[in-house]
């Protein structure tokens, strides 16, 4: 049954903001683009930190791992905050500790001290992306929707493959400090803007502190279980996974915490999350393809240029040149995707874009070592197209069928999808890299045998030119073993990494036919509550 004309939807139905909504836009992604930059950016400085802070640097991807941790805990809290301080409120003092904590971290004079300041910076920047896709979608009527939410699909989209090149550059021309301290003038521009700009729609309504209920059990579990798996996902390939207590202890209280929250929350009469918005099977199924987008963009942008520097002998700068053609393409391909989507149906936008991801992923299977430049930045132009075509339709097809009011839990729930995919896609291809590239490398031992005539003839033969440049055989020959074993590593590697391009690939095609599940939506238009 539709809603009656007293429900807040019908009541509502033509609010519009009083400011321009493409300047509401902008004004928004400006701090979120900065916040998702941040999870990447401090990932190459992370030598740099250590030697300045006398630290190793296994303890300074605590500088990291801090992070995602305490931003994973907000992200699914966001809506629940939002009804007890107002969303600009609350978007506003996101950006304020946000900015505040950067600064903070950028003066630290202790490892103590800046993984502190960093969850203090996880915590503003949590509320930030579910808080502005839940502005733009009430922003933007629904014919112009698909455009907004390509705004801010370029920030997220875009802003991890720029991090690592941008911090590179900043460390290495500046201080590691910089990468913090260029947050607080982006912060407070943001702060002024958003506080002329943005403004509450009539249907959100604060609750008064007095009738709030804080669920102090529900916090506590989501807080333990999101912490525990991050720091599951963050560190378990560095600790070699359940062979380390840490990892199986963490894995043990993550799943119990996890467990228990989800049942605890669903019995609740006022949650903290609403979990109960994944029985409308559109959003359940955009928050699996939205999770499944996290992985393969956070996975293929860690994996394509450790390749590049690993393998091809890249230097940073160059291996982030690589991806940057691919950002370009994201870029263009956005806008023209909001506009498809008024006149397309999004589950077509949506397949389009998972066979367009998969063909680059398979294009990269056929990478070797003597590939050139163009090669590669062609690859990540064609995976960065079909991310292009994913993000914009994923969204639509996930608040077609939610009510307003539930706009900024839901959004809180995609967005935590999409970090924790890019979480499990990172803890994905650095564990199937260094277990195939070890499978490859037995099966490679087993061809050095003095048995093997093909080995042995390019053992003599690098043995003699080695001869001939040191006129001592005895070095020209422990020289010659080293060569060729330097090489067998080398082959080993580049098929564990052509063996991550194709796990890529298969698990992103199979993803397809979950498309064809989601409820057809019309292009341009809200669907009928009910």
């Amino acid at each position: 049954m539709a809603a009656d004309a007293s429900s807040p939807d019908t009541a509502h139905a033509h609010w519009r903001p009083s400011h321009n909504p493409w300047l509401v836009a902008l004004t928004v992604t400006l701090a979120t683009f900065m916040e998702v930059l941040d999870t990447s950016i401090a990932n190459v400085a992370l030598p740099h930190i250590a030697g300045n802070l006398s630290a190793s640097v296994d303890e300074s991807t605590w500088v990291l791992t801090s992070y995602l941790v305490s931003n994973a805990i907000v992200l699914p809290l966001s809506g629940w905050l939002v009804m007890i301080f107002g969303r600009k409120r609350f978007y506003m003092a996101c950006v304020a500790i946000f900015t505040v904590s950067s600064g903070l971290c950028g003066l630290a004079s202790s490892l103590g001290m800046l993984v502190f300041f960093r969850i203090l910076q996880g915590v503003g920047g949590g509320g930030l992306q579910p808080s502005e896709q839940a502005i733009l979608v009430d922003t933007f009527p629904a014919r112009q929707r698909g455009m907004g939410m390509a705004v801010y699909g370029i920030a997220v989209v875009t802003a991890p493959i720029i991090g690592p090149t941008l911090g590179g550059w900043i460390t290495d021309n500046f201080s590691w400090r910089w990468i913090f301290f260029i947050n607080i003038p982006v912060g407070l521009l943001s702060l002024f803007l958003t506080s002329r700009m943005v403004e509450d729609p009539p249907y959100l309504t604060r609750k008064p502190l007095s009738q709030v209920r804080i669920d102090y059990v529900g916090f506590a579990l989501i807080a333990l279980g999101l912490g525990a798996l991050q720091i599951v996902l963050d560190k378990g390939q560095r600790e070699d996974w359940f062979a380390s207590h840490f990892i199986l202890i963490m894995s043990v209280i993550g799943g119990v915490a996890l467990i228990a929250a989800i049942a605890w929350e669903l019995h609740r009469e006022e949650a903290m999350v609403e979990l109960h918005l994944l029985k409308d099977r559109n959003f359940s199924l955009s928050v699996l393809l939205m999770f499944m987008l996290g992985v393969v963009l956070f996975g293929s942008t860690v994996l394509l240029p450790l390749f590049l520097q690993t393998l091809m002998g890249y230097n940073a700068t160059l291996a982030g040149m690589a991806l940057s053609p691919g950002g370009m393409v994201t870029m263009l391909s956005m806008p023209l995707v909001g506009l498809l989507l008024s006149r397309y149906d999004a589950r077509w936008l949506v397949a389009f874009g998972i066979a367009m991801v998969s063909a680059g992923l398979f294009y990269m299977t056929r990478f070797n070592t003597q590939i050139d430049f163009w090669t590669a930045a062609t690859s990540r132009m064609i995976v960065a197209g079909g991310l292009g075509f994913l993000f914009v339709p994923i969204n639509s097809i996930g608040y077609a069928y939610i009510r307003k009011e539930q706009r900024n839990q839901a959004s809180g729930l995609i967005n935590l999808a999409r970090n924790l995919g890019g979480s499990f896609g990172i803890a994905l291809v650095t564990t199937l890299l260094a277990r195939r590239a070890q499978v490859h490398q037995n099966m490679l031992v087993g061809h050095l045998t003095p048995y093997d005539p093909a080995y042995q003839n390019q053992l003599q033969r690098t043995t003699s030119y080695l001869a001939a440049q040191t006129a001592d055989p005895v070095q020209a020959a422990q020289q010659a073993h080293g060569l060729m074993y330097a090489q067998l590593n080398q082959q080993a590697t580049m098929l564990a990494y052509l063996d991550c391009f194709m796990a890529m690939a298969v698990i992103f095609l199979a993803l397809l036919p979950v498309v064809f599940l989601v409820r057809k939506t019309v292009p341009g238009k809200d669907a009928p509550m009910h």
